[in-house]
């Protein structure tokens, strides 16, 4: 059965404000238990922000319905793995994930990469695993080697505002900031516009 584009409308959502994490949107990446590489983030979103969850919830089971009418064979599975992940309870260690949800999404054509005024982000420096933004997702059913669920397409981010690096990524301004070059013997030349 084919998908109408009621449906797909049904399942696409656009976030309010998440933080980006596992992010390779700059060259496909392959996920854990998988040969094909592909383009891919996990969004953190807060559980405080009850409409992007409440979106998402619909939109998936919209993607269900949309399953049973097509690869679930017209009925609901009993075991169906579901997207929306509670951060508390699957990464408690990982306190970037404290208080959130989150999905991972992922598409095998390069997403696009946008700042607040919608201009294409090209320096890949701007957008990284800790910055914040919104996310335009979409959910469909997969039905695999007898694993069936909905899974979530990364369509595109836009990015809002930075945050700390995750991964345990610094700057070279906070890794060198005690550092005094006169302690080494070397001059440090005056900003003049300074």
């Amino acid at each position: 059965m084919t998908t109408t584009k009621n449906q797909m409308k049904e399942t696409k959502v656009v976030t309010g404000k998440v933080r980006f994490s596992y992010l390779h949107v700059w060259e496909p990446s392959a996920i854990e238990g998988s040969n094909e590489a592909k383009y891919s983030a996990s969004l953190i979103i807060p559980k405080s922000d009850k409409a992007t969850i409440q979106k998402i919830q619909n939109a998936i089971n919209a993607a269900i319905s949309n399953g049973v009418m097509g690869k679930f064979q017209g009925k609901k599975p009993v075991s169906l793995k579901l997207p929306l992940r509670d951060g508390d309870a699957e990464r408690p260690d990982d306190e970037a994930y404290a208080n959130s949800y989150f999905v991972n999404a992922s598409c095998k054509t390069r997403p696009g990469v946008v700042d607040i005024n919608r201009n294409p982000i090209l320096d890949q420096d701007e957008v990284y695993s800790g910055c914040y933004g919104v996310a335009s997702i979409t959910f469909y059913p997969f039905n695999v080697n007898g694993n069936k669920g909905i899974a979530c397409g990364l369509n595109h981010l836009m990015k809002l505002t930075d945050g700390e690096p995750l991964g345990g990524r610094t700057t070279a301004e906070s890794d060198f900031a005690q550092i005094n070059a006169s302690d080494w013997g070397v001059e440090v030349e005056e900003d003049i516009f300074g």
